[in-house]
């Protein structure tokens, strides 16, 4: 074993085993561990993941956007961040695309991802 995989074991996060297998299109639910002065809460961040790369390797991660209040609002999560505590998967869409970047332009209707039943 060389040193940078003595690295990547030693930051790899024990939470990635047990998230839920999703791709862009899904809506997830994000717990992040949120920080403030000595205090620490979760706050669960929920929308549609826009793109996955690389995996759930140590590089990997993954980019969620949701709309507060009509302006969107996009967060990239890596899966390896020990911030990251669970990622629920709430709603799995049907998307024809791997990175759906044009949902950046799109509101209301337009923006809306349809539910896929067929997948398990």
């Amino acid at each position: 074993m060389n040193l940078v995989d003595v690295v990547n074991n030693d930051h790899a996060s024990k939470n990635v085993a047990n998230f839920p297998e999703f791709r862009a299109g899904d809506m997830l639910a994000v717990s992040v561990r949120i920080k403030e002065g000595d205090k620490s809460r979760l706050q669960i961040f929920q929308g549609r993941c826009i793109s996955v790369k690389g995996g759930k390797s140590i590089n990997g991660h993954f980019c969620v956007r949701k709309t507060s209040n009509g302006i969107g609002v996009e967060r990239i999560f890596p899966f390896h961040c020990p911030n990251v505590e669970k990622v629920e998967l709430v709603q799995k869409g049907k998307a024809r695309r791997a990175k759906l970047y044009y949902l950046r332009e799109r509101s209301g209707k337009g923006a809306r991802i349809s539910i896929d039943y067929d997948r398990k």
